[in-house]
């Protein structure tokens, strides 16, 4: 059985993320969806609540399971015995990031493969940063992340002072 990880910091997860490990999980045996602990960007939510909405968001596909991780993607690939790293394209920027990630990811794992899938056209213009943007002014997200991601974007803003509000900006590195 192949089994592929779709690695990412899914704060939140949205539609998009949704869509492309929807499709990994039709192409692979077992896709794990690693929340990665520790990302060197400014996250909104904690590592705990990011795994519990992406169990919530992927709770309908029996081979796909949510697990949080620390370290290099490619260690935590061979710890679940993943024979590929998932990835999903939005936009030519997006290729050359994901370009570089593949290129190193190969140098550090030649055993693991990397698979880039094209973003629905539907979600080209998501991304959480965008997302959260858009929540942080009131703005309408209902046909870009699942109820529960609304409600906890919702509960977020609702109850942080700005202060406490991470910087957002739709100018940030990929998401």
């Amino acid at each position: 059985m192949t089994i592929a990880v779709y690695p990412g910091t899914f704060d939140p997860v949205h539609y998009g993320h949704i869509d492309i490990a929807r499709r990994a999980a039709a192409l692979f045996g077992e896709l794990v969806v690693a929340v990665y602990d520790r990302p060197s960007k400014q996250i909104l939510f904690p590592t705990a609540e990011r795994v519990a909405m992406c169990r919530e968001a992927f709770a309908d596909l029996p081979n796909v399971r949510v697990s949080a991780y620390r370290g290099l993607t490619v260690d935590f690939a061979r710890q679940v015995g993943a024979q590929l790293i998932v990835r999903g394209l939005r936009a030519l920027s997006d290729f050359e990031f994901e370009f570089h990630m593949a290129l190193m990811n190969k140098k550090l794992a030649p055993d693991i493969e990397f698979v880039c899938l094209m973003t629905s056209l539907e979600y080209a213009y998501l991304s959480a940063t965008t997302l959260k943007e858009i929540a942080f002014l009131g703005g309408d997200i209902c046909s870009l992340a699942p109820a529960h991601v609304q409600a906890a974007l919702r509960r977020r803003f609702e109850s942080a002072s700005d202060a406490e509000v991470p910087l957002l900006s739709m100018s940030t590195m990929r998401d």
